[in-house]
C-alpha cells in the first residue's frame, strides 16, 4: 500500500498535502507512507471503540471497479492517512468501514449515510459535515477533544470572546460548578464543536454582559445584541430545545468545517449568497449592509450566506454534492 500512496503523491498536487506557512495556519508534513488507518470490522470495531479517546470513522461504498472513481476513493483515504500522522500523538483513531462487507459493524454503530465521516467520542456520534482535507479535519477533531465549554475569567478572554461575530455562541454565569452549570455542560456536550458554549463564574464578566446569576444568553452570528433565554435556572433539555430553535441564523459565513450542513440547510430550495474577499477594505461596510437585510430576510425564512475568501473549489464541491 505504501507504493501506491507515493505514486498517488507524485501525480497529485493537492492543497492537503502541500506545506503551508504558520500564518496560514497548521503547517502540514509529506505524507510519510505509514498506514495508520484501520479497516474496520466485526472482529476489530469493539477494541478501536475502547483504545481511543476519539475514533474517526469513514462509511464508504464498496471500492469502485472504475479506476476514476478508485482514484477519488484512495484520495480521500489518503485525507484519513495525512490526518492521522498530523495528530499521531493525541489519542485519535482511524478507520474506514464498507458498506458491503461490514454492513453489520455499521448498523451496530448506527452508521447511515455513505460517504459520511463519524466521531465517536465517550457516548456520543458527531457526524462531520464539512469539506474532507486534512487541514479542515484536524482543526475539526482538535475542536472535539477540548472540554465542550470554555471558562471565560479574565478581560482578555472576554475581549477574544467578543470577536468571535461569526460563530453561534452561548455564555451562562454560574456561582460555580452547581448543578445549573452541569446542565449547561451537558447541553453543551450535544452541540459540540458545531456550537460554542462560554460559561463565567466572575462577576466582573457577568456584569460587562449584563448577565444575571444562572442566566444564559445565546448570541447569533453577526448580531450586536444576545436573545436571553427565558426562565432562570435553566435546565438541560431548556438549552437545547431553545438552541434547536434558533441556530438556524439568517446570516452565515460558509466555512470548510460545517459548509455542507450550511448549505443544505436551504428553506424551498432558496439561500441568497454573498461573495466577498477578506483583504477587502470595504468589507466591514459590506458586513453592516449584510446586517441591514437580515431582519427583512427573517420575516421570509431566508437565509444570507456569504463566501469569505470566496474559493471556486468549495462551489464546485457544494453544487456536485
Amino acid at each position: 500500500m505504501q507504493q501506491m500512496w507515493l505514486s498517488l503523491l507524485s501525480g497529485l498536487c493537492l492543497r492537503l498535502v502541500l506545506p503551508c506557512s504558520a500564518e496560514e495556519g497548521l503547517e502540514f508534513p509529506n505524507f510519510d507512507g505509514k498506514d495508520r488507518v484501520l479497516d474496520i470490522t466485526e472482529r476489530n470495531y469493539k477494541k478501536a471503540l475502547k483504545r481511543y479517546d476519539l475514533l474517526c470513522l469513514f462509511y464508504h461504498e464498496p471500492v469502485p471497479a472504475n479506476k476514476g472513481l478508485q482514484k477519488r476513493f484512495q484520495m480521500t483515504e489518503l485525507v484519513l492517512e495525512l490526518t492521522a500522522q498530523v495528530l499521531e500523538n493525541k489519542d485519535i483513531g482511524f478507520g474506514m468501514v464498507d458498506a458491503q462487507k461490514d454492513a453489520k459493524v455499521a448498523r451496530k454503530l448506527g452508521l447511515e449515510e455513505v460517504g459520511s465521516l463519524y466521531v465517536f467520542k465517550d457516548d456520543r456520534v458527531i457526524e462531520f459535515d464539512g469539506e474532507l482535507s486534512s487541514d479542515t479535519l484536524v482543526e475539526f477533531l482538535l475542536d472535539v477533544l477540548e472540554d465542550p465549554v470554555e471558562m471565560i475569567n479574565s478581560a482578555m478572554e472576554l475581549r477574544a470572546f467578543e470577536r468571535m461575530e461569526e460563530d453561534i455562541r452561548l455564555i451562562g454565569y454560574f456561582k460555580g460548578e452547581d448543578s445549573y452549570y452541569k446542565a449547561f455542560q451537558e447541553a453543551s456536550e450535544r452541540f459540540q464543536p458545531y456550537i460554542k458554549f462560554f460559561a463565567t463564574f466572575d462577576k466582573s464578566v457577568a456584569k460587562h454582559l449584563s448577565l444575571k446569576m444562572n442566566e444564559v444568553n445565546f448570541y447569533e452570528p453577526f448580531m450586536e445584541e444576545p436573545a436571553i433565554l427565558p426562565g432562570r435556572p435553566l435546565s438541560e433539555m431548556d438549552i437545547v430545545e431553545f438552541v434547536n430553535q434558533h441556530r438556524r441564523a439568517t446570516l452565515r459565513k460558509l466555512r470548510a468545517e460545517n459548509m455542507f450542513e450550511t448549505w443544505e440547510d436551504d428553506m424551498d430550495g432558496i439561500h441568497i449568497v454573498a461573495f466577498a474577499e477578506e483583504e477587502d477594505p470595504g468589507l466591514c461596510l459590506f458586513l453592516l449592509e449584510l446586517r441591514g437585510r437580515v431582519k427583512i430576510l427573517n420575516k421570509f425564512h431566508i437565509s444570507l450566506i456569504f463566501f469569505l475568501p470566496f474559493k471556486r473549489s468549495e462551489i464546485k464541491c457544494l453544487v456536485s454534492r
